[in-house]
């Protein structure tokens, strides 16, 4: 709004001005219309710049004028080379900027000023001629001339006493303008984002010899690769056409590589065991027919992912047990001939969800180049979000989850190694979160798990592996809790202190040192093998 450009200079309609892209001239917009929304800018994500409307009012004597102006951003307004009035930004609730400006005799002049940021622009010039004691020119001239009123005189008459002596109808108009602000308020808040859009003629493309931009040789055109099924009839040759070309049923790699994806995400191989790589460097199918199969019945369904999902779980290979032979073992460690059930940890996020997830302190001061980056845990809900969410920061991404195989995030893994350490047995056991989840788990089995041990015991053990714990199970644990009970109610401390770890609140009802023997048998549930382990 500061910056002084061409047209705050000088008027000259005949004048080009120079531009980023093309030269800025004048238009003529005879569309435009006192009194209502002009659209000024129709791109959706807005064009971030400063607009000028220049228009001359002729008047036979001296006088003034009461002027309404709105816009959708910054504006400033000069009549005959003054400027006389300036608004940095419309809040909600401000309304039309009205004010009353001074108009010489013969013609006089109007620059309008528009700074737009975001979205969609529009802008009202409503200009107002008459006097308290006198019918506009126009008016008069109808009720002088006709001596009935039909049609658009009839229209014009209506809406002029509607407008200037209807109090009803006034007060309806505030209501629709509050209307309008309070949408204009909304329209603001809604977040944006840029877009790709195609140019209306194509650039020109082509092989740059050794990489230098001045160096130019052939010229391309958009097209696919040659040793692959050809464009669909009548696809354009741009960013949809290329989209309807993935999903084209002839085209062999799509339906392929995501169903593959599928098949890993439950074996932990794919069919293709380098998931990542299709081409003559990836490794051949272990079993190509059922991959093209899948692929097939992918397109046939309509690329319905919860349909295929459902079908590769309900399948007998999948329901297969993961017990295995030292024979088979030695024969197909990898279960690569699916002889057996998958059976593989569960990722990281699995393990632990979170969006700010507690951290060792002072490990985002140790990577940032100044103080002012400090890491601070979400609390309340939302510690307990998925971690779809996770918070990551690219210099420091959370340590648990790097302990558990997750990608650092820097650049696209499709498919993850699986490590087992001792470190990562010591994190389930005594990170932070961890042992939260645990006493939230514990809680959990106190209140729905049944009044007897042994009832709490099954249901925890449940819930957790999706089974009913074996006599033996049942009675290793119920010699824990029974140790763990005793400890506790001996050493009031060690339980408040075990309770206290994490922001989660316990129930202010139940036994302490109960809910802390819990709490123990809770985490020893959650760090069984069967627990982290799929299969």
């Amino acid at each position: 709004l500061t910056n002084i450009y061409e047209p705050e200079k000088e008027i000259d309609l005949k004048k080009a001005f120079f531009g980023v892209r093309e030269e800025i001239k004048w238009n003529a917009k005879p569309e435009f219309e006192d009194g209502k929304a002009n659209l000024l800018v129709q791109d959706l994500h807005g064009i971030h710049g400063a607009y000028y409307l220049y228009r001359t009012l002729k008047v036979p004597e001296a006088r003034t004028l009461d002027l309404s102006l709105r816009a959708d951003g910054a504006l400033k307004l000069w009549v005959n080379d003054g400027l006389v009035a300036e608004r940095a930004e419309e809040k909600p609730g401000d309304g039309p900027l009205r004010l009353i400006v001074d108009l010489k005799k013969g013609e006089n002049k109007f620059l309008l000023k528009v700074v737009t940021v975001q979205g969609a622009a529009y802008f009202t010039f409503n200009k107002d001629l008459g006097e308290p004691d006198r019918l506009p020119g126009d008016i008069a001239a109808v009720l002088a001339t006709a001596k009935e009123l039909r049609g658009a005189q009839l229209t014009k008459v209506r809406n002029f006493y509607r407008r200037e002596h209807s109090t009803e109808f006034k007060q309806l108009l505030a209501t629709v303008d509050q209307w309008r602000e309070e949408n204009a308020a909304i329209e603001k808040a809604i977040p944006v984002t840029m877009v790709a859009k195609e140019m209306d003629k194509p650039r020109e493309t082509f092989v740059l010899m050794r990489g230098e931009y001045d160096k130019k040789g052939d010229k391309v055109e958009p097209g696919v690769p040659s040793v692959l099924s050809p464009l669909p009839a009548g696809a354009p040759k741009n960013r949809l056409g290329l989209a309807r070309w993935l999903v084209s049923p002839t085209h062999p790699l799509t339906a392929r590589v995501t169903v593959n994806r599928f098949w890993q995400q439950y074996f932990g191989l794919g069919l293709v065991k380098t998931t990542e790589d299709f081409g003559a460097q990836g490794e051949p199918p272990s079993h190509p027919e059922l991959l093209d199969w899948l692929a097939t019945e992918f397109i046939r369904t309509g690329w319905n992912v919860k349909q295929m999902q459902r079908l590769i779980v309900t399948s007998a290979t999948y329901r297969q047990s993961s017990k295995t032979s030292p024979e088979l073992r030695a024969r197909d460690p990898e279960n690569r001939l699916v002889a057996r059930g998958p059976r593989f940890r569960v990722d990281a996020e699995v393990l632990r969800d979170t969006v700010k997830p507690y951290q060792p302190p002072g490990l985002w001061e140790a990577v940032s180049f100044n103080n002012s980056q400090k890491y601070v845990p979400d609390s309340g809900e939302g510690q307990f979000r998925r971690s779809l969410y996770t918070y990551w920061k690219r210099q420091s991404p959370p340590p648990n989850m790097l302990l558990f195989d997750a990608p650092t995030r820097e650049y696209c893994v499709v498919r993850r190694l699986r490590t087992n350490t001792p470190l990562q047995a010591l994190a389930l056991l005594n990170d932070l979160q961890f042992v939260e989840a645990s006493r939230a788990f514990a809680q959990r089995i106190m209140l729905e798990g049944g009044r007897s041990s042994g009832e709490r015991i099954a249901y925890a053990f449940r819930l957790a592996t999706s089974r009913l714990p074996a006599s033996d199970e049942v009675r290793v644990l119920q010699e824990a809790f029974n140790r763990q009970l005793a400890d506790f109610r001996k050493d009031k401390s060690a339980a408040e202190k075990l309770l206290g770890v994490g922001s989660f609140k316990p129930r202010e009802t139940l036994d302490r040192s109960e809910l802390a023997a819990w709490t123990t048998i809770a985490s020893m549930i959650l760090n069984l093998d069967e627990t982290v382990t799929k299969g």
